[in-house]
C-alpha cells in the first residue's frame, strides 16, 4: 500500500522525543509499503516557507517550518494546531494513496486525514495517542462550554470518519467507544524498544565514571517532558526526604517543557540542584540508553488527575527496555502490570515522604532490583517489544485498506 502518515511532531532518533511514527514507518517500508509522512519542523530559526522532503530508511518525510513549544500560550499553540492542519490538508491532497493515517496530538490532525482521505476515496485509520477533549476537562485546562462542544464534536467526526481507531491504552480505547461504539478500536501501546536499549556495559560503566556527582550511587531517573500534566517536582520534594534517608541517593532529570524552571527553581530552593538532583536539557532519543542503562531505577509522574492514568507514557516502556524498575504515581493499567509482574514500584501521589522511603528502600535491595530487572525485561520482550507491536499495527493498516468507503459512509 502507499501509505500517506500525518504525524505532526514525529521525531528520528536524532531528535528529542518520541521515535514511535519513525519506527512504524521504517517497518511498513520494510515491508514493501510505501510512506509518505508529513510533519513539522519546530526547531529553532527562520520561518522559510515551503516543504522540505527528506528520507528517513526509505521513508519520505514532508517537514513544514510551524514554531511550537509549551511555553507559548493557549491561543498561539491553538494557532500552530491550525496552520498544520491547513498545511498537511492541502499536501496530502496532492499525494497518492491507498490509505490515510493520522496520529493526535493534536485532534486536528484527523481533519487533513479524512480530507486527504475522502479526495483520494480511500480508508481512514485514526491513532489516538491522547484521550481530547476528555483529559483536558477532567484537568479543568478547557472550561469554556463551547470549546468543549467544538472539541468533542471534532473527536466525534475523527472516531466516525475513520475505518479503524488505533488506541495507545485500554482506558483511552473506552473512551473511543464511549463515544462511537461502531467504530472498530485496537490498542496498540507504545513499544519496547529492545535493540536500541541493548547498551554496552562498559560504556555504562564510562558514563557513571565521567560524572563525579554519580560514581557508583544509586541514580533514579527521569526522562521526557515536564508539561502541566507530569508534575515532576513529585520526585524533587521527594529527593528532600531522600536526601535525609540515605543522601548518596541521585536523581538525575532529562527533559524539556513548561515546568522546567518551576521544578529547577525548586531544587535550588530545596538545596538539592547540583547535589542531589541533577537537571539536563533534553537529549536525542539515541543518548538515552546509556542514560537509562546507569539508572538504578526509572521513574514516570502524572497529577493526581484519573484521566491521566490511562496514559502510554515512552518513558515506561524505554524502562522496560532497558530492563530497569519503574517507579510511577498513578493507578489504572500501568500500575496493575508492575503489580502482578514485580517490575516497579507503584507510589502513593500523595504521600511523597512514604514514597521517598520506598524508593531509597528499593534502589539499595539488590535481591528486588535483580527480580524487577528480570521482570521489566520479561514483560518488555513477552508484550511490548516493537516487532510484536508492529505485526499489530499493520494488521490494522491492511484490514483497513480492503475497505473501500462509501461516500455516504462518510458524512
Amino acid at each position: 500500500m502507499h501509505i500517506v502518515y500525518i504525524h505532526q511532531y514525529y521525531c528520528n532518533p536524532r531528535m528529542a522525543g518520541g521515535i514511535r511514527s519513525y519506527e512504524q514507518a521504517r517497518r511498513l517500508v520494510a515491508r514493501g509499503h510505501t510512506v509518505d509522512v508529513i510533519t513539522t519542523d519546530i526547531t529553532p530559526g527562520s520561518r522559510d516557507l515551503g516543504w522540505r522532503v527528506t528520507e528517513d530508511e526509505g521513508v519520505r518525510v514532508h517537514w513544514f517550518r510551524v514554531p511550537y513549544s509549551n511555553n507559548m500560550s493557549y491561543a498561539r499553540r491553538l494557532r500552530a494546531f491550525a496552520e498544520f492542519m491547513l498545511l498537511a490538508a492541502a499536501r496530502a491532497a496532492r499525494l497518492k494513496a491507498d490509505l490515510v493515517f493520522a496520529t493526535s496530538t493534536p485532534l486536528t490532525v484527523a481533519v487533513p486525514g479524512v480530507i486527504a482521505a475522502r479526495l483520494r476515496r480511500v480508508p481512514f485509520v485514526f491513532e489516538v495517542r491522547d484521550l481530547w477533549p476528555e483529559v483536558p476537562i477532567e484537568m479543568g485546562a478547557l472550561r469554556n462550554p463551547v470549546a468543549r462542544r467544538l472539541a468533542g464534536a471534532l473527536a466525534s467526526f475523527a472516531y466516525r470518519n475513520a475505518a479503524e481507531v488505533v488506541a495507545l491504552s485500554p482506558g483511552m480505547a473506552a473512551g473511543v467507544t464511549a463515544r462511537r461504539p461502531a467504530t472498530r478500536t485496537t490498542v496498540i501501546p507504545n513499544a519496547a524498544d529492545l535493540d536500541l536499549f541493548a547498551v554496552d556495559p562498559a560504556a555504562v560503566a564510562a558514563f557513571r565514571a565521567r560524572h563525579d556527582w554519580l560514581g557508583d550511587r544509586p541514580l533514579i531517573v527521569y526522562t521526557g517532558a515536564l508539561g502541566a500534566v507530569n508534575g515532576v517536582e513529585y520526585v524533587v520534594r521527594a529527593a528532600a526526604r531522600m536526601r535525609e534517608l540515605d543522601p548518596d541517593v541521585r536523581v538525575l532529570i532529562v527533559g524539556h517543557g513548561k515546568e522546567w524552571e518551576p521544578t529547577k527553581a525548586l531544587a535550588a530552593q530545596l538545596g538539592l540542584l547540583g547535589g542531589v538532583v541533577h537537571m539536563w536539557e533534553k537529549v536525542p532519543k539515541s543518548e538515552l540508553p546509556v542514560i537509562l542503562g546507569a539508572a538504578t531505577m526509572s521513574t514516570s509522574f502524572v497529577r493526581p488527575i484519573r484521566g491521566l492514568w490511562d496514559n502510554s507514557a515512552n518513558k515506561f516502556f524505554d524502562a522496560l527496555a532497558a530492563s530497569r524498575p519503574i517507579a510511577i504515581n498513578y493507578g489504572g493499567w500501568q500500575a496493575d502490570l508492575l503489580t502482578a509482574t514485580g517490575a516497579g514500584l507503584v507510589l502513593d501521589p500523595e504521600d511523597i515522604a512514604t514514597a521517598a522511603e520506598l524508593l531509597v528502600k528499593h534502589v539499595r535491595d539488590e535481591v528486588w532490583l535483580e527480580q524487577a530487572r528480570a521482570a521489566a525485561h520479561q514483560l518488555a520482550v513477552e508484550q511490548f517489544s516493537r516487532d510484536l507491536l508492529f505485526d499489530r499495527f499493520e494488521a490494522v493498516l491492511n484490514r483497513a485498506g480492503g475497505k473501500r468507503p462509501a461516500l455516504t459512509q462518510q458524512s
